[in-house]
């Protein structure tokens, strides 16, 4: 006769619990609402920049370095909150980190001055530096893992949506109530959420609903740090994911300059054609990883397959659009492009996922995060402007494409490495159980 283990899920004779469908999507919903409220606080400030500068009178080195600040506290804090949300507990820490950017965009609010205004921001770059890594990480607890790639590409898209929005809509309220309203807007939207995030998802609900992991991840025990940087594949997604993000932060910062001195468009209808390609950015990201895990259900390899032939067309369409002559035609081109250029963000993080130790999973998205940060996001704009004063915008915007390469030759390495990475995490996870039933005895 067979004996069960008491956590066993189902015991002889008793059916298991019925859960709702719908609560997961619940948490994607509050999780992915509180991202957008992340970007859309962190964004704003763009939409005040003239009022501000009109009002105290600041330079424009002044008012670069109130959103500098905010990115330069996520690059530095992401990874070290990331693991400590493993440790503290990931529900619990989402929570804080919603109600310290809210309460700081709060504070923005009611400034009187630069230094008030540069301390406030401080703050909302450090309740915001985690939040991406972390929510992903309870995201994708809650639903089966052939998904993941869907699922992670829609949330890092939340990121353009919610800068779209946060700019657009603080613009609204600015011209129509003043610049501090804008601002005491964002942050009412991020504490109702997360007012509502804490009442309906809980750590014990997520517990309730926990999937367990694919046939070939671990299972069980707590890994040491060191495993997220242990294998040669985890660390290619890490630096493949890093650089086909390059051409989409470039994309982002460069467009409207592009279009205002080749295109002849005014500020305004630069901005609403960069907003048509941000969303277009967004959009690529949620089609192509529902598209990855379609075709990777039955052979998880195929993440890496799709991710490379997603960086190999934005890099083909990017390169012949900024070649061709400055017309409606090109812009279609580019935009093409642009749908591709981080489509291998959802697989990417579905990469890490299974590259990655359960125990440490917000770790290891905060170190997919990193990456993305300090070579693309941060690197992308600031090496296209470095290239521009030698070489002209245009100039440097064809050159931008070459990042693919590095990016496909790392997923390339990844792949062939991949089944190899898998047996090391299997052995990993035995030595953790391990010492997790030594520990006990």
């Amino acid at each position: 006769m067979k004996s069960h283990a008491p956590s066993a899920p189902q015991l002889p004779g008793r059916a298991a619990p019925a859960r709702s469908r719908i609560y997961p999507w619940i948490v994607f919903a509050l999780t992915f609402g509180l991202l957008l409220s992340d970007y859309m606080s962190r964004q704003v400030l763009s939409a005040v920049f003239p009022f501000l500068k009109a009002e105290w009178g600041l330079s424009d080195s002044q008012l670069a370095s109130l959103t500098s600040v905010v990115a330069m506290m996520v690059g530095l804090l992401t990874f070290p909150l990331s693991i400590l949300a493993d440790r503290w507990g990931r529900v619990r820490s989402l929570v804080l980190m919603a109600v310290v950017w809210s309460a700081a965009t709060l504070l923005c609010a009611i400034a009187t001055d630069y230094g008030q205004m540069l301390g406030a921001r401080f703050l909302v770059g450090v309740g915001e530096a985690a939040y991406g890594s972390v929510g992903i990480a309870v995201v994708l607890s809650v639903f089966a893992p052939h998904v993941r790639a869907t699922l992670g590409g829609a949330f890092m898209a939340g990121g353009s949506f919610g800068s779209t929005i946060g700019v657009a809509l603080g613009g609204i309220i600015a011209v129509q109530f003043g610049w501090r309203w804008a601002l005491a807007f964002m942050a009412a939207i991020g504490l109702v959420l997360v007012v509502l995030f804490r009442f309906a998802v809980t750590q014990r609900k997520l517990d309730r609903y926990q999937h367990g992991p694919e046939p070939e991840e671990p299972k069980t025990g707590r890994a040491p740090l060191s495993s997220l940087f242990s294998n040669t594949s985890v660390i290619s997604a890490y630096v493949g994911s890093g650089l086909q993000m390059f051409v989409a932060a470039v994309l982002l910062a460069w467009t409207p300059s592009y279009l205002n001195r080749y295109h002849g468009m005014g500020p305004d209808q630069a901005g609403g054609v960069s907003a048509v390609l941000v969303l277009l950015i967004g959009a690529g990201m949620i089609v192509c990883g529902a598209i990855t895990d379609r075709v990777s259900r039955r052979c998880p390899e195929r993440r890496w397959t799709t991710s490379i032939g997603y960086g190999a067309a934005a890099a083909v369409l990017m390169g012949i659009g900024f070649q061709l002559q400055e017309s409606t035609f090109q812009l279609v081109v580019i935009g093409c492009g642009a749908f591709f250029s981080a489509g291998a963000s959802g697989p990417a993080t579905a990469m890490v996922a299974n590259l990655t130790h359960t125990s440490l999973r917000a770790s290891g998205f905060g170190s997919l995060t990193l990456a993305n940060s300090l070579l693309g996001l941060a690197a992308g704009p600031f090496a296209i402007g470095l290239l521009a004063d030698g070489l002209g915008l245009l100039g440097a915007l064809q050159l931008a494409p070459l990042a693919y390469l590095g990016a496909i030759a790392a997923l390339l390495i990844g792949r062939r490495r991949y089944p190899a990475a898998l047996r090391k995490l299997a052995a990993l996870d035995q030595r953790a159980a391990g010492a997790r039933d030594w520990s006990r005895s």
